[in-house]
């Protein structure tokens, strides 16, 4: 039997790893974030102090210290040889500077090879920019999820006064905006939705509500899948 594929694309902030690791978790899939893998190749290059917009130097850094995830109880690690960047990627700082290194066709080459590896071998759940256009084109399942900015914000505003990081709503709408017009703007891979993809918005609906929404979908795409 072949391996079940499903794609859950979206600008940023429209809850994509949230529903993702749910479904995985919930279908017993494995769950792939690949926007992390973007991000670590990011913090990797601010850390080493090399040029982001040099793609082979990006490219030697992640083969010196090989990009992996470990799952745990209190969710997927993501390490850089053998040193974990789960918090740190999602610094401003890495949010600041990702969609210009996600954006070169190098990078996006090497990590597109590792996630179609990724998913050749298990049933996964992947999430990303363009995962349903590039990534994993034959997918049984694409979910597109969007929301607005103004929604999107407000989540990232939480999610960092939860962590006990400073937050400035306004700043984080207008990272938002910039990020949506960088993603779907760019010339390789840009975020758009796939033809044959399901779009759900998100404003207004819980993390529940979402999830059930995609499950209905999920289900009526592949009705042989049972969740836990």
């Amino acid at each position: 039997m072949s391996k079940i594929q499903i794609a859950i694309d979206g600008p940023a902030s429209a809850g994509k790893s949230t529903v993702a690791k749910i479904i995985a978790k919930d279908l017993n899939f494995v769950y792939c974030d690949t926007g992390a893998m973007y991000r670590a190749v990011t913090f990797a290059g601010l850390q080493a102090r090399v040029s982001l917009t040099d793609s082979a130097a990006l490219i030697a850094l992640l083969a010196q210290t090989p990009l992996s995830f470990q799952p745990s109880a209190t969710g997927q690690k993501v390490f850089l040889g053998h040193q974990e960047v789960t918090e740190e990627i999602r610094s401003q700082a890495v949010n600041q500077e990702v969609s210009g290194v996600s954006a070169l066709k190098e990078v996006r080459e090497k990590l597109v090879e590792l996630q179609q590896e990724i998913a050749a071998s298990q049933n996964i759940v992947m999430d990303g920019r363009d995962i349903g256009t590039q990534v994993l084109p034959q997918a049984q399942v694409k979910i597109f999820l969007i929301a607005s900015v103004a929604e999107r914000a407000k989540r990232r505003y939480q999610e960092n006064l939860s962590k006990g990081q400073a937050a400035d709503l306004a700043e984080i709408a207008e990272s938002i905006a910039k990020r949506d017009y960088l993603d779907s703007h760019r010339a390789v891979s840009p975020l758009k939705k796939a033809a044959d993809a399901v779009e759900v918005d998100t404003t207004g609906l819980n993390i529940q509500e979402v999830v059930d929404t995609i499950k209905k979908i999920i289900s009526s795409k592949v009705p042989d899948l049972q969740f836990l």
